[in-house]
């Protein structure tokens, strides 16, 4: 017979026993999460250190993680004349400007990012707009999308001058920048314009690439609702550009880099066409002109861990024909402070 004693320390025991393996369990959990977190790190450092760069002038900054704060402002202004059945219009239009504020973590090289817009959310901002930069040793982007109703300015022209307010016109336009860098074992656009790198002797680059714009301006209802008068006026921009340009990097001491670069590129061809009431003008689809795409940074090193900095990127399309004239120029300014941690 057993006794109701036995049985109490009997589950006892077990119930001690259950919690041994319980934390032996845990423990080995955990040291294989570790053990796994390790050789993912391990991973990322071989390859956040395994420069493409001539380490005695590109190096990889110290410390696993950069956290960075950003202040980011967009604009887009469009020039464009044209004259149809001996009508001669003109335009100066422009955007509103895009602030937003953003907040940045980089883990060995890998980013992650969150934007937010104030105006937008305050509905005074509706417009939209994609802004994507990616910059490697040899391959580089520049690209933007923008969707807009928030064009205004003046149009004057034979028939007399008209005032263009918010959703008189509708806007679509996009601009594509690529480009490749010969110089790519001492000169580093991610050490200006991402921070990824740092750039420890002054170094320049030739700069190889292509442009690409495209998109419309047109005359919505809205326009003719309030002001019946008022032509319908449909501009087309399609335009690509092959080109070469330069770029430098000037280290001032430890404290300072400063950059500027510039890639003209030369239209080879274009569909640009410009439509009112019905009546199309097109440009000649072999007509010579400019995409220019410039960019200018600098970035102050307080310590090996805290440095701050500002950065203009700008597209800006210059095409002069006989009958349609088309001058785009789009920018986005950023400035940031950040830590290395």
């Amino acid at each position: 017979m057993i006794c109701k004693t036995d049985m109490s320390v009997n589950k006892t025991f077990l119930s001690i026993v259950v919690l041994l393996l319980v934390a032996v369990a845990a423990v080995a959990q955990q040291r294989t999460a570790q053990q796994r977190r390790a050789r993912v790190d391990s991973v990322l450092a071989e390859r956040y250190y395994r420069t493409p760069y001539d380490t005695n002038y590109v190096v990889r900054p110290a410390g696993r993680l950069t956290l960075k704060a950003r202040l980011n402002q967009t604009g887009n202004t469009f020039h464009a004349k044209g004259t149809i059945n001996d009508v001669y219009s003109e335009a100066d239009l422009s955007t509103s400007h895009k602030t937003t504020l953003s907040l940045a973590a980089i883990y060995r090289g890998i980013g992650v990012g969150l934007a937010v817009n104030p105006a937008k959310w305050g509905g005074v901002y509706k417009d939209y707009e994609f802004n994507l930069n990616f910059y490697s040793s040899r391959l580089s982007l520049d690209a933007s999308y923008q969707r807009s109703q928030s064009l205004t300015g003046d149009i004057d022209g034979d028939r007399g001058a008209h005032r263009l307010e918010r959703d008189d016109v509708k806007m679509k336009v996009l601009n594509l920048a690529a480009f490749y860098t010969f110089n790519h074992r001492r000169f580093s656009f991610p050490a200006a314009f991402t921070q990824s790198y740092i750039q420890r002797r002054s170094a320049g680059s030739w700069l190889a690439g292509i442009s690409y714009q495209a998109g419309s301006i047109k005359t919505t209802d809205h326009l003719i609702g309030r002001s019946p008068q008022a032509p319908s006026v449909r501009l087309y921009v399609g335009h690509l550009g092959i080109g070469g340009g330069y770029g430098y990097n000037w280290v001032l001491g430890s404290k300072w880099l400063f950059h500027f670069s510039m890639l003209p590129t030369f239209v080879v061809y274009n569909r640009n066409n410009l439509t009112v009431r019905g009546e199309r003008k097109k440009s000649q689809p072999m007509r010579l002109n400019m995409i220019f795409n410039e960019r200018a940074a600098i970035v102050h090193y307080f310590s090996p861990r805290y440095f701050a900095g500002a950065t203009l990127v700008m597209n800006n399309s210059l095409f002069d024909n006989e009958d349609v004239v088309i001058n785009q120029n789009k920018w986005r300014a950023r400035a940031f402070v950040g830590v290395r941690l």
